[in-house]
Order: C-alpha cells, then sequence, then structure tokens
C-alpha cells in the first residue's frame, strides 16, 4: 500500500494524460489550457496540473495522518512544481519528462553522501530497528539503491529522449507517459523483491542463531 502511495501523483498523471479531452471539457483547470496546441501538449500540461495537485494532497493527507512529512514527498513536490510549472508555462513536455531522472539522481546522491557522514547509511537508519545485518551487508544495500536510482534516471532519460525517435511525438509522447507509471513502478518492485530475496538469507541466518543459543 504505501508503494501506491508514494506513485499516487505518477498514477493520476497516467490517468489524467489519457483522459485529457474530458478533463479539458468538464474541469476548471481544462478551461485554462490552450487546446490549439496539439494534443500530447495538451494532455501533458493537463496531466502535470493534476500531478502537482496530488503532490499536493500527497504531503497534505501524510501530514494530517502522521504529523510528519517524508523527504522523498518533499523532494518530488519541489521539483513536480518547478519541473511542471516551467512545463505548463512553455507548453514543453520536456521539463516534465526530466523530473523522474532529476529524482532518482538526486536519491542517489543522497544516499552515497549518507555512507560518508555519521555511523550509519540511509539505508541502515531506514530498517535498523527491524532487523540486524552485518555491516558490509548495510553497505551493499546502500550502494544497491544507488545504483538502482542511477539507473531508473538513466532510462527515464533514454525513453523520453533518445527511444525511437523516428516516431511521431504523440507516440514517443504516450509510450514514456506508459513507462513513467508502468515501467519505473515495475523496475521499483522488481528491484524491492531481489532485496527482500537478497535479505532472506541473512533474517533465516540470525533466527537459527538465535534457535541455537542456550537457554
Amino acid at each position: 500500500m504505501k508503494l501506491l502511495f508514494d506513485f499516487f501523483p505518477i498514477i493520476l498523471f497516467f490517468v489524467s494524460y489519457y483522459q485529457a479531452d474530458f478533463l479539458t471539457n468538464n474541469t476548471f483547470v481544462g478551461n485554462l489550457v490552450d487546446t490549439s496546441q496539439p494534443d500530447y501538449i495538451v494532455a501533458t500540461i493537463i496531466a502535470t496540473a493534476v500531478a502537482i495537485i496530488a503532490s499536493f494532497a500527497q504531503v497534505g493527507y501524510h501530514w494530517f495522518s502522521t504529523r510528519r512529512v517524508e523527504k522523498m514527498h518533499i523532494f518530488s513536490l519541489v521539483l513536480i512544481t518547478v519541473l511542471g510549472g516551467i512545463t505548463i508555462m512553455l507548453g514543453n513536455p520536456a521539463f516534465v519528462q526530466w523530473k523522474p531522472t532529476v529524482l532518482n539522481w538526486l536519491f542517489a546522491a543522497v544516499f552515497l553522501i549518507s555512507m560518508f557522514f555519521g555511523d550509519k547509511n540511509l539505508i541502515e537508519r531506514a530498517m535498523g530497528e527491524q532487523i540486524q545485518l552485518p555491516a558490509h551487508i548495510w553497505t551493499r544495500l546502500n550502494l544497491a539503491w544507488v545504483v538502482f536510482f542511477i539507473l531508473s534516471g538513466a532510462a527515464n532519460l533514454y525513453v523520453a529522449f533518445y527511444y525511437h525517435t523516428e516516431l511521431d511525438p504523440d507516440t514517443r509522447m504516450d509510450f514514456w507517459v506508459n513507462f513513467k507509471l508502468f515501467g519505473l513502478m515495475g523496475m521499483t518492485i522488481a528491484f524491492v523483491i531481489l532485496q527482500a530475496l537478497y535479505l532472506s538469507r541473512y533474517i533465516t541466518e540470525e533466527d537459527d542463531d538465535s534457535q541455537n543459543k542456550p537457554e
């Protein structure tokens, strides 16, 4: 459920992009869009506006529910507001297409820097209370997340700007919107599963050691 909550603005971006005609004709936001622009630009502007609103709602709901905010949500909110705002003002989808790459590479930098400050890296700080692991395993996990974020950002950049450049803009934008939801979410789910499988052997070993200890 948390993963779906984290992807909430992206899911609404996807839905709004493909329902742009309905939103343009039936909502206040849609009435503000210049419909003389190409369809994919109109759809991107509508979807970006909805994603910005959804990001504010996400942060607000989490605050009222827990009385705290998640840094990931804040970073995402700032980027979608700035880059998405530029896309809306200029009618240029490229800015909002950069957002997943900038966000993922920002996370990669934060995770990497966390290894050099304090006693624990970011992964150990997040999971250290739930599971006990040797220091070198925490280091591997943290580096794995760094690599994952770098690859995710690079994949988004490739699909957005270099994949099948011979296709028409509408088709390329459709493909990127699909990748933004299903591709990046699929990569995240697959990575989390692989991480869980990697950790499972250490959890098993820990349980075995505790059972073999003398009373």
